[in-house]
């Protein structure tokens, strides 16, 4: 019975496309991120520290 309501819920976030839009903003905005690192070298470093703050952030909000 448990594993037939996970494998329900799973199929149904499966399903769901309400955040695949976010998450392709998201992901245009990581790579031009990149991309702007490796054009200017001198921004690299400050795109590094946001995505440690990113992260730390992420990390903090899983923990709780």
């Amino acid at each position: 019975m448990y594993k037939t309501v996970n494998l329900a819920r799973l199929l149904q976030i499966w399903r769901n496309s309400m955040g695949q839009d976010l998450i392709e903003y998201a992901l245009m905005a990581g790579f031009v991120a990149v991309a702007a690192g490796a054009a200017f070298p001198p921004v690299a470093n400050t795109i590094s520290q946001i995505f440690s703050e990113v992260t730390s952030v992420l990390s903090s909000a899983n923990a709780s």
